[in-house]
């Protein structure tokens, strides 16, 4: 064998016994590092909507930039970003608690039980709600994996 195919038999060896391993950033974020879109965690619990945040108030926790539509919002969330966040980094929860992740339509949301839940879509959401417990249950489970890949 030349030196290129040993080299090649010896990465597809490496592959097989230890995969690729892509760690999962701690929070979801588009290509311009917004968390969530750019949508603001705070109006989803003080508004019971999805508000679009706004340039002017941005505060920068866990590796990303969160976007908020007012000051007394982004003050709140400084304050405990862990109440504000939602669960799994911002990635959909249903697909978290099926192993996987997934990015997020910010309409597409709950709270349950004081915890933001994001999901893939309205459509998802839909399928996310018919368990959403059991659903919980699971990505609960599978979220320190994913994040630990």
């Amino acid at each position: 064998m030349n030196w290129m195919t040993k080299l090649l038999v010896t990465a597809a060896i490496w592959i097989g016994f230890t995969g690729f391993a892509f760690a999962v950033e701690p929070v979801y974020s588009d290509s311009f590092g917004k968390a969530i879109r750019g949508y603001d965690p705070v109006a989803y619990f003080t508004q019971s909507d999805a508000i679009k945040g706004d340039s002017d108030y941005i505060y920068e926790w866990n590796d990303a930039k969160w976007y908020f539509s007012s000051q007394q919002n982004l003050d709140k969330f400084a304050r405990n970003p862990e109440q504000y966040a939602p669960q799994y980094g911002g990635y959909c929860a249903w697909a978290v608690s099926k192993g996987y992740t997934a990015k997020i339509d910010p309409n597409a949301w709950n709270i349950v039980d004081g915890k933001l839940y994001l999901n893939y879509s309205k459509s998802v959401q839909q399928t996310w709600q018919q368990d959403i417990q059991g659903n919980i249950v699971s990505a609960d489970k599978n979220w320190p994996t994913l994040l630990n890949q």
